[in-house]
């Protein structure tokens, strides 16, 4: 693989796997940013948003891109994909492999590129349980944030999941704090102490990157933006946006589209 230029906020109805075997890759997802370098993995989960700053060298590896749906087909379940933490908005998104881990991982690798580049019919079947075996294989050195973890690092993980699916329409800690049966009080606490960052700022982070990869990968107005994020008033989304970002959701687009 080749990453020579920025990529803007974006996001992918797909999962997105990087294997870096040489070379430095540095990535984004939402305000979390993650160096891969050799022999390094990182998962960008399906509907995460990602970017890319500084781009600067070629680097060599693999990019492997699939459809969640092909995780519950013939061989797998939706309680399956609880056994792979990075897979989750809110889970661990790197791993680390050790030398001997390397030539298992690159050979089903490479035989997941040869069932889609050099069979005429590609078996999804056999697909799926490459990916599986893949999975699995990751596992043996992928951090687990469910193990030995606090209760408010359990809550923060939820929320997490929570405004990932919920950002379009939801905007307030109360309702948030309501679906984890716990107080606002509790919520921002939990949140404060595990991230540094407040429920609010986590809510308003989100509705921000959400507008940002409308704006870099979309044709809506503004106004239709604005719906799309939760807000009714385009005046107040631009407000918001504005005192977020330094500069107007308008001028935001042109300084994508010149880069």
């Amino acid at each position: 693989m080749q990453m020579r230029h920025p990529v803007p906020p974006s996001k992918h109805s797909c999962h997105t796997l990087i294997f870096i075997s040489s070379g430095r890759h540095v990535m984004k997802l939402g305000y979390q940013e993650y160096t891969t370098t050799d022999n390094e993995m990182i998962m960008v989960p399906a509907g995460q948003i990602f970017s890319l700053d500084n781009v600067n060298s070629i680097h060599k590896g693999y990019i492997c891109q699939f459809h969640p749906d092909i995780l519950i087909r013939k061989y797998g379940s939706r309680e399956l994909l609880n056994d792979f933490d990075f897979l989750k908005i809110s889970g661990n998104p790197k791993i680390t492999l050790t030398p001997p881990e390397i030539s298992p991982i690159t050979n089903i690798l490479d035989r997941l590129k040869k069932e889609y580049s050099e069979t005429a019919f590609t078996d999804l079947n056999i697909v799926q349980s490459y990916l599986i075996t893949l999975f699995y294989e990751m596992n043996k050195n992928a951090v687990k944030t469910s193990k030995g973890i606090s209760a408010a690092e359990v809550i923060t993980g939820k929320f997490k999941e929570l405004i990932h699916d919920q950002i379009k329409t939801q905007h307030q800690v109360n309702y948030y704090a309501s679906l984890l049966n716990v107080t606002p009080n509790h919520l921002n606490k939990c949140v404060k102490t595990v991230t540094g960052k407040s429920a609010v700022k986590w809510i308003d982070d989100n509705i921000l990157l959400e507008a940002k990869y409308l704006l870099f990968q979309t044709s809506l107005s503004v106004g239709e933006i604005a719906v799309q994020v939760g807000f009714e008033d385009q005046s107040y989304f631009s407000r918001f946006f504005k005192k977020a970002e330094g500069i107007s959701p308008i001028r935001y687009r042109k300084m994508i589209d010149k880069s």
